[in-house]
């Protein structure tokens, strides 16, 4: 299935680069910048009953713009970006179905189980969801954090994907490396999500062609649903028509 998204950088809907949002803006490279408010987007959503998609905050200077997407589709979205155990509820009760949580569950490159544990307790798994999102490092892939740049020792694998389903309803996985190029999906990293993942994920990451959603569809034996961002013509791109994907996914439904 297809899940929609909104990536907020400065406060606008644009489509970004994946590991090039650092902390020299010379390095930015930006595929799309919408003229349409967040807002705008989850209310095409919701019309088309696309639920599930994630709001990510890309920074500072997001906040407005992220709560006027949760207010225009009510329990319809997922919120990322910057969130603790401090905001978590605050996004619950703003219309978020689900929080979208990595760097703060980690500390110097190492999963803090007390903290996820913690965040659990606060806001209960059923409204979690965890960024594995990662990149290759020889022939593991590792989750990566502080807008992808930082590597931890945790890798994507069986014994991991168990071990934190226990903790959330989903994973959200970035495939880092091909993020934002439109040069097609990593084929290896969504099949073994669909072999090894115990709950429904998210893969995001180089989708260029309606062809893609069918391919994650069959690698990930169904059982893992697909974001298309850059190649999206409502976000500026030629190789995907957004109406082929919600037909997609009214002919999955039936």
């Amino acid at each position: 299935m297809f899940r929609p998204c909104i990536d907020l950088h400065e406060g606008k809907v644009k489509q970004i680069v994946g590991g090039t949002l650092g902390d020299d803006p010379s390095q930015l490279r930006t595929n799309f910048v919408a003229d349409r408010s967040s807002a705008w987007y989850a209310q095409l959503y919701r019309t088309d009953d696309l639920k599930g998609g994630h709001v990510i905050m890309l920074g500072p200077g997001n906040e407005t713009a992220a709560r006027e997407a949760l207010m225009a589709f009510p329990a319809g979205l997922q919120i990322g970006g910057g969130i603790n155990i401090d905001n978590a509820g605050g996004y619950i009760e703003a219309s978020a179905s689900h929080v979208i949580v990595t760097s703060w569950v980690f500390r110097e490159g190492q999963l803090d189980l007390d903290r996820l544990k913690a965040l659990v307790a606060a806001i209960g798994k059923k409204r979690l969801v965890l960024d594995l999102s990662c990149r290759r490092r020889g022939d593991d892939y590792c989750v990566v954090i502080d807008r992808w740049k930082t590597f931890t020792d945790l890798t994507i694998s069986r014994q991991t994907l168990e071990q934190l389903a226990v903790y959330c309803d989903e994973f959200l996985i970035h495939a880092v490396d091909v993020e934002g190029l439109c040069q097609g999906i990593d084929q290896q990293l969504v099949e073994l999500l669909g072999s090894y993942s115990p709950i429904p994920a998210t893969y995001a990451g180089g989708a260029r062609s309606l062809a893609d959603l069918e391919e994650v569809t069959r690698l990930g034996r169904g059982r893992i649903d697909l974001t298309i961002g850059s190649a999206l013509d409502i976000f500026g791109g030629a190789g995907v028509r957004y109406a082929d994907v919600v037909a997609f996914n009214r002919r999955c439904a039936l």
